[in-house]
């Protein structure tokens, strides 16, 4: 035999991402990591349902189904016909082998049916059950409604679920604490009243590293508008509070930040189904702004908090719309660009891919919007598929991520789906996946870790302030 057809037999086959995704998928079938689903403790859960007494249950379920339903629910219990064409457009669905437990039907027939059923009499294990499949199996994503024929919300069906666990007194211990956090301090991450406009002045001193001009001007009463952020921005990510600054600065905005609280968009109360916290939290953002007369709240590149304020806890307050003008940093960057505001010095080398926020896409269309931006910045967008409005969830969104540790390999890999969805584009060239949301950054990072996709995620601020024109600043 040739040194040749040795070094031929020995070497390694070159396999496709999708095929090392598919490798992956197989070896944590026969590692357990599937079947260890059913013994994921938890102590918020745990702890919870060892208090339960049958009267709390039914009293409980029976509280808010008859309570705090009405027409709605009835409507979409009544409505449903079992037909299952729901199945196919769920990722937990599909990624567990199309296992009809994880199937929406399959997940409304283990919660609010059973529950309907019962009269509210559930065992302390079925609602065990039940706060597991709101929490950790559903991402209130809404891409089943897409595909219902009679456009049935599951997702609220699921959140009504998760407002009993919550008076059951039953969540998971870490989006339990990010609750709590808001309760207490009116942000998800316990920052102090203090630390947050020193959080400010520290961005404001590193940008004027590179724009000595450069300010973030704090309560300016009457500014064009408020600029707000999620929490995890001056814990994790302070950058973005920068780059947002700079580009503001560079485009001739009139702006603001507030120093009192209010400041935190994001909203983890409303996934717990703490109803009463999330209206105290979404007031008190609405009341900032007011307070400082600004003409519209414009709100950084997150999906979920996009929900809280334009959606669901405006109209907990009772308001049919906000009462500010509420703009998301996807339409707040097309206007500049459309306005010519943001002039570029160059593109990002590379072909991207876009992947949607289910807030931002399926709640209020932003997505052709997010592809002129990502089209003028970048070479070009190549789609996945499904994209747009049937794009696949990164499961991270809906509060599944904030869930913890605990739920974390079971989240990773019940989103196989989307691993395949990216291993495709991977395999097609694309290394870079622009998304305008802190969740599916935060999902979509630990997927292409976990199945070695070697992608780069990007903010579409992260493009604009790389890419942009910058005549004040520093040669």
């Amino acid at each position: 035999m040739s040194d040749t057809a040795e070094h031929t037999e020995a070497a390694e086959p070159v396999l496709t991402f999708l095929e090392k995704v598919h490798a992956k998928a197989e070896q944590d079938q026969v590692d357990g990591k599937y079947a260890a689903f059913e013994k994921i403790e938890d102590v918020g859960i745990d702890q919870g349902v060892a208090r339960l007494t049958p009267e709390k249950i039914q009293k409980t379920i029976n509280g808010v189904l008859k309570g705090e339903c009405g027409t709605r629910m009835k409507t979409y219990v009544e409505t449903c016909v079992h037909c299952g064409l729901c199945s196919d457009a769920c990722h937990h669905y599909l990624s567990n082998d199309k296992n009809p437990k994880y199937s929406p039907v399959g997940k409304v027939k283990r919660t609010i049916w059973n529950m309907l059923d019962k009269d509210g009499k559930l065992t302390p294990e079925e609602c065990r059950e039940a706060v597991i499949v709101a929490q950790t199996e559903c991402n209130l994503c809404r891409r089943c409604q897409q595909f219902c024929p009679f456009g049935i919300d599951i997702a609220y069906m699921i959140s009504t679920v998760r407002r009993i666990s919550f008076k059951l007194g039953i969540t998971p211990q870490y989006i339990q604490d990010t609750a709590n956090s808001h309760s207490v301090t009116m942000n998800q991450m316990w920052v102090k009243d203090d630390e947050w406009p020193d959080t400010l002045q520290w961005q404001e001193d590193e940008g004027r590293d590179e724009i000595p001009r450069l300010r973030i001007p704090v309560d300016k009463e009457g500014a064009d508008f408020m600029y707000s952020v999620i929490a995890p921005e001056p814990k994790f990510r302070t950058h973005l509070i920068n780059q947002a600054a700079v580009i503001f600065d560079q485009a001739g905005c009139d702006w603001t930040m507030p120093q009192l609280p209010g400041w935190d968009n994001s909203d983890m109360a409303m996934f717990t189904g703490d109803f009463e916290t999330m209206g105290r939290v979404k007031k008190m953002h609405y009341e900032v702004a007011q307070k400082l007369r600004v003409k519209k709240i414009v709100m950084g590149e997150c999906g979920h908090a996009f929900r809280s304020v334009y959606d669901v806890g405006n109209r907990w307050l009772g308001w049919r719309m906000p009462p500010i003008e509420m703009v998301h940093s996807i339409e707040f960057f097309a206007q500049l660009f459309r306005e010519g505001r943001i002039k570029l010095k160059d593109k990002y080398p590379e072909q991207v891919t876009f992947h949607d926020p289910c807030n931002t896409v399926r709640g209020r269309g932003l997505h052709e919007d997010g592809r002129y931006v990502a089209n003028l910045l970048t070479q070009g967008v190549v789609e996945m598929s499904p994209s747009k409005l049937y794009n696949y969830c990164c499961n991270a969104g809906g509060g599944v991520i904030n869930c913890g540790p605990p739920w974390k390999t079971k989240r990773v890999l019940s989103n196989k789906i989307k691993a395949e969805q990216l291993a495709r584009m991977k395999d097609r060239g694309i290394n870079t996946i622009v998304s305008p949301c802190h969740n599916c950054h935060g999902g979509l990072e630990d997927i292409i870790h976990h199945y070695g996709l070697e992608m780069e995620l990007k903010f579409l601020g992260d493009l604009i302030y790389e890419l942009m024109e910058k005549p004040g600043a520093v040669e």
